[in-house]
């Protein structure tokens, strides 16, 4: 892996939000890792390096972020070191910057979450679980070959 990309989703659930860290892999669109809360601090963002610091390869890869909060702190700069990650930003207020990941949200949203309307915390967390298992495997993309991320990745490794 030498180029990730992170951000931060919101999906309301009645009245109120659950948020959706997520890092995506720019060379196949993989999901790598994601986490969720019911509280975009910091330690959703904690929590979703953690599980990417289980995957393996990711050492001196460039992790691009927006300029939100999280990804300008020196804890989330302490823990890329930790990862031995390099981060990158955003210029500010150009969302284009980040569209890969920004593009998954919507995806994700069009394609599962509007569709099937979870109306409790771990009904989203179960949604936006089986629907990276299908965007990761079984989603095809255009710019993949018609592939999906794993195909793809699988297909130029073999």
């Amino acid at each position: 892996m030498e180029k990730l990309a992170t951000d931060i989703t919101y999906i309301r659930v009645k009245d109120d939000f659950v948020y959706m860290s997520a890092v995506i892999d720019l060379y196949n669109n993989e999901v790598v890792a994601w986490a969720t809360s019911e509280r975009n601090d910091m330690a959703l963002v904690q929590a979703t390096l953690n599980k990417l610091s289980k995957v393996q390869g990711i050492a001196g890869a460039i992790l691009h972020s927006d300029q939100g909060f999280q990804y300008t702190s020196k804890v989330y700069a302490n823990q890329l070191a930790g990862l031995q990650l390099t981060g990158s930003h955003s210029r500010r207020g150009n969302c284009f910057d980040n569209a890969c990941i920004e593009s998954f949200f919507s995806h994700m949203k069009t394609e599962e979450i509007y569709l099937n309307k979870p109306g409790t915390y771990d009904m989203i967390k179960r949604n936006i679980e089986r629907y990276i298992r299908y965007y990761n495997s079984a989603r095809f993309q255009t710019k993949l070959d018609e592939r999906s991320p794993i195909e793809y990745r699988k297909a130029l490794a073999a």
